[in-house]
């Protein structure tokens, strides 16, 4: 977004262009996602020192809501339900390290410095591993 950041104040289909989709993501992909630990955390108070029953029944209403959602999503892409169990851990796993990742790329502005892609070193060493170990239709016919 930081890098298209002039493109808001272009003329044209550009500008139009620009000033829509620099906004819808400044709402969806930061606002939203920065204010989210804070409702994580209201949701948490609610099921600790309010009424748990209330927390709990809010907290399945909205994982129906995404499951709805998530499965009708897959229906369109003509893809299998069964993937629809791991949805409840999405909530506690994936949203955090995408609130980490968030909160990383907001500092990394608010800093001045530019995040970098890491990159994993390959050590090329698999494909000497696969030779040392015998083929599976080997192993089955020496038997």
């Amino acid at each position: 977004m930081w890098k298209h950041r002039r493109a808001v104040v272009e003329v044209g289909a550009a500008g139009r262009f620009a000033r829509r989709g620099l906004s819808y993501l400044a709402v969806f992909q930061v606002v939203l996602p920065l204010l989210a630990p804070v409702v994580d955390l209201f949701a948490l108070y609610g099921a600790l020192f309010a009424d748990p029953v209330q927390a709990t029944g809010v907290w399945l209403a909205f994982l129906g809501v995404q499951l709805v959602c998530a499965g009708y999503a897959l229906r369109l892409d003509g893809e299998r339900l069964w993937a629809l169990w791991s949805m409840p851990f999405q909530l506690f796993v994936y949203r955090q390290l995408m609130y980490l990742v968030v909160i990383q790329s907001v500092v990394a502005l608010l800093l001045g410095t530019r995040l970098k892609w890491h990159r994993m070193q390959r050590s090329g060493t698999a494909a000497t591993q696969q030779l040392r170990r015998p083929a599976p239709e080997r192993q089955l016919s020496s038997r």
